[in-house]
């Protein structure tokens, strides 16, 4: 199922020991450098210029492998091959069975870096649900929690999203949120989440029936009531996509980045391109994976595009190919970028920022790479021309 988990992985700091020079109110700290000139000492007092004793090495990697798993554990669980399963969302809504809008009073709980939140706060937008449906942004803790900051940044736009402290309850993150519902939870405490203030109750973890809950549940709320993202004529088609785009590409890229063996990496990312391959030529006559009306399926492909080149390329090691050496695809991304609303929702930095700091045993350094130059406003906000795909291909049918 689809929400973002932040694992809580606590690990022990290490403080090198160095001898501190004579402190007075002007003495500045010891330096990095200074540190890291104690350790390039010390190394080359115990085995010279050349690399540490074998067993050195080979204890270093076994341990290092093991603590490596543990983490993995935790953070992605997996089966017995290796493979990442995603655990199952915990609150669900039932599509025939709505809250009512004039009995809650809604809030929505997302995190920026989450590609399931995203997709939330994209169909909250499209459909003009800003008001009706107020948000709290969380932030990736120092333990990998969602927790909520006061970013003291003075805001002229009451819509724009950064992360804040928590508007609904005040609460320091999003564990006590959870535990505050009726009954208490001490699950997996995951974003997206919906919330209604008024009955203090978690209403859904799940992205697929929240934008489905926004999509047709709250018209009577909606600026855009007349958009829907799910006609009655394409749900059949909107559901095949997801049976793909889902298990293929969205939860695919994190198959390749959570595998835990070889085997599990290599059936992930084979599946995950070839998929890839396939909906590129697809586009190459349609402009949307439904035809040439913009539907859920799209919100939720777009998600996971939008994070390829910066993240899931690097981080994840979905390394065969970028997104931007497919045209179509490329192209695709960058038409809905542009749709009024949408490039709002999108915070790259917030996105890398999430990925690369936050998940410590895909990367121990915490360095985070430049973003891509496709993957930077100024790319995407390039012409596309997808919106000449439909009729290039009824002048072709037309001959």
């Amino acid at each position: 199922m689809a929400n973002c988990f932040a694992p809580q992985l606590t690990f022990p700091s290490f403080t090198p020991r160095h001898v501190s020079p004579r402190m007075s109110h002007q003495s500045p700290k010891p330096s990095t450098s200074t540190t890291t000139s104690i350790f390039t000492s010390a190394t080359k007092l115990l085995w010279g210029p050349s690399l540490p004793p074998g067993l050195l090495i080979s204890t270093a990697r076994t341990a290092w492998t093991t603590v490596w798993q543990l983490m993995m554990t935790q953070l992605a669980p997996s089966d017995s091959s290796g493979s990442y399963t995603r655990p199952i969302s915990k609150f669900r809504l039932d599509p025939t069975q709505f809250p009512s809008a004039a009995s809650s009073e809604l809030h929505l709980y997302v995190g920026l870096p989450c590609p399931w939140a995203h997709r939330t706060l994209i169909v909250r937008a499209l459909k003009g649900l800003n008001d009706a449906v107020t948000v709290s942004i969380a932030s990736p803790g120092q333990d990998g929690s969602w927790e909520f900051k006061d970013n003291n940044i003075p805001i002229k736009d009451k819509d724009k999203l950064i992360p804040s402290l928590d508007k609904a309850n005040r609460c320091r993150n999003l564990k006590e949120v959870y535990k505050s519902r009726t009954g208490g939870y001490d699950g997996r405490c995951t974003v997206p989440m919906l919330w209604d203030s008024r009955k203090k109750e978690v209403v859904c973890n799940e992205s697929y029936d929240i934008i489905e809950f926004f999509n047709s549940g709250l018209n009577e709320l909606a600026r855009n009531a007349n958009l829907d993202l799910s006609p009655p004529e394409l749900k059949e088609m909107i559901q095949d996509w997801n049976q793909i785009v889902y298990p293929k590409v969205n939860n695919g890229v994190y198959r390749c980045g959570f595998a835990q063996s070889q085997e599990a990496y290599d059936g992930a990312v084979t599946e995950l391109f070839s998929t890839l391959d396939e909906i590129e030529e697809h586009l190459d006559s349609n402009r949307y994976l439904c035809g040439e009306r913009l539907t859920l399926a799209d919100v939720c492909l777009f998600t996971t595009l939008i994070r390829f080149d910066p993240v899931y390329n690097i981080l994840f090691k979905c390394t065969k190919k970028k997104l931007v050496e497919y045209p179509n695809l490329y192209g695709y991304l960058r038409d809905m970028y542009q749709i009024p609303g949408v490039a709002a929702t999108c915070d790259i930095s917030a996105i890398m920022d999430g990925y690369y700091k936050t998940l410590f045993p895909l990367n121990a350094s915490g360095i985070q790479p430049v973003i891509s130059s496709s993957g930077d406003q100024e790319s995407l906000l390039r012409p596309h021309n997808r919106d000449l795909v439909g009729k290039a291909m009824e002048a072709q049918l037309a001959v």
